[in-house]
């Protein structure tokens, strides 16, 4: 019995036999949706949750990690994180195979799709992660020292981390662990990178660390938005097809932030009496990032634990821990990116590694045989494979540790190079103005604050016309 095609589905030279146009559609579409997290989500969000004087410096760290990123990415990056040539047991060798057709359109080295669309989808995930980083040097950094760090720590630091724990070659993902969609390789380092890279920095202004009031909510909600919904492609993107799997990671990353949401607030309420706004985003943002590396190989009532888990120790951490710790009070992170992606992300990992499913990891990993090994502790007890079990949990703890190192000694190392050619910190001047030193722009102007906006010879906006206020206008058009 002969069976014709439809003619929009058969194979030519554009769309060849292993490439399946539903996959390779659904992974554009959650790419742009993770691009959309950082550009416009996390550039509003950064604006809105800073003093007015810093909205401007906050956004522009962020859109230019986005683009700075992609240059690398293609022009090295990538190759050193998914290259099939090694360079170094932990890193691929550079290359300028990502800028070269010929390699574009060939089969990616994962899924139904081309190599042009795994590499897009792949820098949304680094550029996030620079992104991530940047919110614990907000108010501060000197935006010169950034330009630098972010090719400098891409190179360096992000590729290592993409390398070992999500290449086939590298070393942690040979030893089978369990980092669904970034829960270490982005998470974990952004927050110990941020963490590391703020103590070099030095801390914002006396009088920011006593009162840095966001000055802008509603729009700060609109960001926060944009990264929940956006998650949707961020989990549900990493099976590398429109699977089942993708579609359960989908809903349990949505269930455990909500449960983590919920969780914080309650317990800003029971403690502090006030339903804080502020808070609920933060417990959202930690429900998701310890659903990561879990998304798609846990069952949904295990994404509730995870919720109540990450709504609730993060909240010890940083409500608690980090009023006792004298290097937690002594170090400025401004977004408290250590409490929201390290702490959480070490907790995912560790929840991964006790409440992964095997049936689940039999399909994510697309194996027959061997899917045995990645099975959490519970699971392990309940079967009678204990030592597998507990195996696991050792990976994923040595991956942790690994991660945390790394990125404490390379964050470090970085940081002592940039500052012997220009300061990591804002001068005493520029901290006390703000945007209008730094950038010589202004997010906005408040009634009464338009004589200061009077035209700069430092930005590109000076030529146009003012009113004088003799006119009965301080407008300025």
């Amino acid at each position: 019995m002969s069976f014709n095609l439809p003619p929009n589905l058969i194979p030519d030279a554009a769309s060849p036999e292993w490439m399946s146009k539903g996959d390779n559609a659904w992974q554009l579409t959650a790419a742009t949706m993770v691009g959309l997290q950082s550009v416009p989500g996390l550039v509003i969000l950064y604006g809105s949750i800073v003093k007015k004087k810093w909205a401007v410096n906050s956004c522009f760290m962020a859109f230019y990690a986005f683009a700075a990123v992609l240059v690398c990415w293609v022009g090295w990056a990538y190759q050193m994180s998914f290259g099939s040539d090694k360079f170094l047991p932990f890193v691929g060798r550079p290359g300028v195979s990502s800028l070269q057709a010929s390699y574009l359109v060939e089969r990616a080295f994962a899924g139904k799709l081309p190599n042009a669309t795994m590499i897009f989808f792949q820098f949304v995930f680094a550029a996030i992660t620079l992104i991530l980083i940047a919110g614990a040097l907000l108010g501060r950094m000197n935006f010169y020292a950034w330009m630098l760090f972010v090719p400098i720590w891409l190179t360096c630091s992000y590729t290592v981390g993409a390398y070992s724990l999500w290449c086939p070659s590298g070393w942690l993902a040979k030893m089978g662990i369990i980092d669904y969609s970034g829960g270490y390789v982005i998470h974990l380092s952004s927050g110990v990178a941020g963490f590391t890279a703020a103590y070099w920095v030095g801390p914002r202004e006396s009088k920011d660390r006593e009162r840095f009031p966001p000055n802008n909510i509603l729009l700060m909600l609109l960001g926060a938005g944009l990264l929940w919904m956006g998650w949707t492609g961020f989990n549900g993107g990493d099976p590398y097809m429109a699977s089942r799997d993708a579609s359960l990671a989908v809903l349990n990353t949505h269930v455990c932030a909500a449960t983590s949401l919920l969780t914080w607030l309650m317990l800003d309420i029971v403690f502090f009496e006030k339903p804080s706004v502020i808070g609920a985003t933060q417990g959202m943002i930690t429900g998701l990032v310890c659903i990561t590396p879990a998304a798609g190989v846990v069952q949904g009532w295990a994404a509730i634990i995870m919720g109540l888990l990450s709504g609730s120790i993060p909240w010890f951490t940083m409500m608690v821990v980090h009023k006792e710790v004298s290097l937690l009070k002594e170090i400025d992170d401004t977004m408290a990116v250590f409490h929201t992606h390290a702490v959480a992300g070490s907790l995912g990992g560790v929840l991964t590694g006790f409440f992964a499913e095997p049936r689940l990891n039999r399909i994510f990993f697309d194996i027959e045989t061997g899917w045995q090994h990645y099975i959490g502790v519970l699971y392990g007890l309940k079967t009678g494979k204990v030592k597998e079990g507990f195996n696991q949990m050792v990976v994923q703890l040595l991956g942790i540790l690994f991660v945390v190192v790394w990125n404490i000694v390379i964050t470090s190392l970085i940081c002592l190079a940039i500052r012997v050619v220009i300061p990591l910190r804002l001068s005493e001047e520029e901290l006390e103005i703000g945007d209008e030193e730094v950038h010589g722009e202004s997010a906005y102007a408040l009634w009464g604050d338009g004589e200061k906006l009077e035209t700069s010879r430092h930005n590109s906006g000076h030529g146009f016309d003012e009113y004088s206020e003799k006119e009965g206008s301080n407008l300025i058009i």
